[in-house]
């Protein structure tokens, strides 16, 4: 029980973390004298990382609640390079 507080407590605080350097972002971004192309990709490529950081915490909240959710450090690939790694063989990719 104290491991799934620890981990609420951790994740809160980088939610909020990951929102003050949001803002912080959004508020400094106009500063910047970029040309329209330039601010549109910047901003696209801020709302990406965001969004996979959000799929990052749902998806360790739903490990802490003993949902199994399929992600892609945990694939097939992993789990062989894990093998390869613990009993010294090479693999084949």
């Amino acid at each position: 029980m104290s491991g799934l507080i620890g981990v609420l407590i951790s994740i809160i605080i980088a939610l909020v973390l990951i929102g003050v350097v949001w803002w912080a972002v959004q508020q400094l971004l106009p500063l910047i004298p970029l040309g329209e192309p330039f601010g549109t990709i910047v901003r696209v490529l801020m709302t990406v990382v965001l969004v996979l950081i959000v799929l990052w915490v749902l998806i360790v909240l739903l490990g802490v609640a003993g949902v199994r959710v399929p992600s892609p450090f945990s694939g097939i690939l992993a789990g062989r390079a894990f093998a390869a790694l613990s009993t010294g063989t090479p693999i084949d990719l």
